[in-house]
Formats: C-alpha cells, structure tokens, sequence
C-alpha cells in the first residue's frame, strides 16, 4: 500500500511539472532562475542543509520545492508566487522565508522551513532592425 501511494505521488508530481510547461514557453524573456535555500529541519538537533536549484529555459516552470521531512504531506514551499511576482515587475533578485505548512504525524506544523534568495537572469533585448 505504502509502495502505491509512494507511485502515485511520483506521478502527480510529473504531471504538475508537465502542467506548469517549459521555462522558456511560460517566461520566454528568461535565461535563467537561480534559487538558493537554506532548509531548517526543527528537532532536538536541527539538520540544516543548502541547496541550490538551477532552471533553464529547457526546465519546468515549477517551483514547488517538497519539504525534506519523511513523511511530510501536503506540506513544501510553493515559491510560483514570488516568482512570478518577480518577473511581472521585472525584479533581478528577491529572497525571504517560508515554513512548512505541512503534516506529518506527531511532528508540529512548523517542523522545517526555508530561507531563500532568488535570481533571475532575463534574456539580452536584440537591438531593433535597421530600417532600409
């Protein structure tokens, strides 16, 4: 049962990057989002890592990074709004911090978060043809 659930979360997990489409379809203006993250996991001895996320123009624009707890549900960091926050105003760089709103058993709701700091590097603007 365990092996099912675990199958099934894969392929919504697919499904939703291939939903979200391409980099350079959705955000074509784009060369490249560099995301950077420092993951707190609360416990009697907190685990930190850091992580950095390259996406290209041939990745999915999906931004939903999963939280690192086992058996966490329902819970990660969708970062889609500050991103696309970020490009609609044209923004180079924007950071902040996210708790995981998840579940996962006897664990509290506030058991990981993140720290983040985005980049985004847009496309060079082609100089405009000469008129003959």
């Amino acid at each position: 049962m365990y092996r099912q659930a675990s199958i099934e979360k894969k392929e919504t997990k697919k499904r939703k990057r291939r939903e979200a489409g391409m980099l350079s379809e959705v955000y074509p203006g784009v060369s490249n989002i560099t995301i950077q993250m420092k993951y707190v996991h609360k416990a009697a001895v907190p685990i930190i890592m850091d992580r950095t996320v390259n996406v290209f123009p041939t990745s999915y624009a999906y931004f939903h990074m999963e939280c690192l707890v086992k058996g966490c549900e329902k819970g990660g960091y969708d970062l889609t709004p500050v991103i696309k926050k970020m490009l609609k105003k044209g923004s180079k760089a924007d950071s902040g911090a996210m708790k995981c709103r998840g579940k996962n058993g006897s664990s509290p709701a506030d058991h990981a978060e993140i720290s983040y700091e985005i980049n985004v590097k847009y496309k060079r603007k082609s100089a405009s043809k000469k008129k003959k």
